[in-house]
């Protein structure tokens, strides 16, 4: 049996799905659960898998991995993200969030229902492939431990290695699109928590003060100089001063100050050089003014880059111009946002690939690309008004992880 037989036959019940991916979706987006609370997505997920024939594992607390051995052969892993934001959702939708605060406003729920969607058309159809397919769900991809926390609980000791592992990601593109790239398409991202100390004194005798909220400022515009004067032309890196807290009256010189610093980078050896000038500006500009201890940093929210293998790429989009048509397949545009999808793969030193499937509706995208407005006028992933259209959205990421997960697996 060629490619596109297997791939025929094992979408053929597609069509019988729509109705239970759209109430899927529906149930998902109301009801909304934050990073490392995903206990009834957990559930739910579980026993789905559980009726379609994979064996059901919780690792990392609510994460949840299905597998299905259908004789010898490859095994490929395809991995969603379950939790939400805390976001007011204000896109009025009739199924819109029952949860106050809390709102699906990047589209995890659109990826968990796209997988059981895989899952499910997989086991009912294992007659035309041959090998394992994983289906992986991962909590807390948005605060940045959940794939580390599976990792932690043994995720490689417990699930069969996989010969490559696949992801996707709505973004703000017409649905029914799909974006695929090799090397970086998300940056790595850290965040640092830098204390830095001074000797507190009355407003009125700074004389007899080591004044942090000046040390703090001083490191605030020497920083700037490391991306504009110590990183090379064309290589890529951001650091950003996101808050600067210090003192609570007028009138009193504090004892220390912090900063929150977000750096972002495309290359590992830019992220080392980054964040080692960070910590040699902030010794040196301590020791300057007279600091009498040592700066703190704390590094939290650090996201691995995620950078797809070349080879792996290239199959899957062969493929996928193949099933969806070369017009439906574009070159993805590498994103500074960040996911901790690679370390998954990492853990089994299993090669990856992971692509961008569009979510907007298409109509009004073709209309905000001819006026110029789409950064205004087609919301972004995180916005409250974020709202991918289910139709077909939901159809092309089921799709799209069954092309690609069969590019690696055997014909039955």
């Amino acid at each position: 049996m060629d490619r596109s037989a297997v791939e025929e036959s094992v979408l053929a019940g597609l069509e019988n799905e729509l109705d239970w991916l759209g109430e899927t979706y529906r149930q998902l987006h109301a009801h909304p659960e934050l990073s490392f609370q995903e206990h009834a997505t957990s559930e739910m997920v579980a026993e789905a898998l559980g009726r379609f024939g994979f064996a059901v594992q919780h690792i990392g607390g609510t994460g949840v991995v299905g597998v299905l051995a259908n004789g010898s052969g490859p095994v490929a892993m395809a991995r969603a993200d379950m939790d939400a934001l805390p976001v007011t959702e204000a896109t009025g939708l009739p199924y819109a969030s029952q949860s106050d605060g809390v709102m699906h406003a990047c589209g995890h729920d659109v990826h968990v229902t796209a997988l059981l969607g895989a899952a499910k058309l997989m086991g009912q159809a294992r007659s035309a492939w041959r090998g394992t397919f994983i289906a992986l769900f991962q909590p807390a991809e948005e605060a940045g431990g959940g794939a580390r926390a599976m990792v932690g609980d043994g995720l490689a000791d417990k699930v069969p290695r996989p010969g490559v592992v696949l992801g996707q990601h709505v973004m703000p593109l017409p649905a029914g699109t799909l974006a695929t790239a090799a090397g970086p398409v998300l940056s790595a991202a850290d965040s640092i928590k830098v204390t830095v100390h001074g000797v507190g004194s009355h407003g009125s005798m700074p004389h007899m003060s080591v004044d942090p909220v000046v040390l703090a400022a001083s490191i605030v515009l020497k920083l700037q100089t490391i991306v504009s004067r110590e990183t090379k032309p064309g290589e890529f890196a951001v650091v950003t001063v996101g808050a600067l807290n210090a003192g609570t009256k007028s009138n009193i010189i504090p004892d220390r100050a912090t900063l929150l610093l977000n750096i972002r980078s495309y290359d590992d050896a830019v992220r080392r050089r980054v964040l080692a000038a960070i910590e040699r500006i902030v010794r040196g500009e301590c020791a300057a003014a007279g600091s009498p201890r040592e700066p703190d940093f704390e590094y939290y929210d650090q996201f691995p880059l995620t950078s797809n293998y070349p080879g792996t790429t290239e199959t899957v989009t062969q493929a996928f111009a193949a099933h969806f048509g070369p017009r439906s397949v574009q070159g993805a545009q590498r994103q500074t946002a960040s996911e901790d999808f690679s370390a998954v793969p990492d853990a089994f030193g299993a090669p990856y690939t992971y692509w961008f499937l569009g979510g907007s509706d298409p109509a009004a995208y073709s209309a905000a690309v001819a006026a110029g407005t789409v950064d205004r006028d087609i919301p972004a992933n995180h916005s409250p008004f974020f709202a991918p259209v289910p139709d077909p959205t939901l159809s092309v990421g089921v799709r799209a992880l069954v092309v690609a997960a069969l590019a690696f697996l055997d014909a039955g």
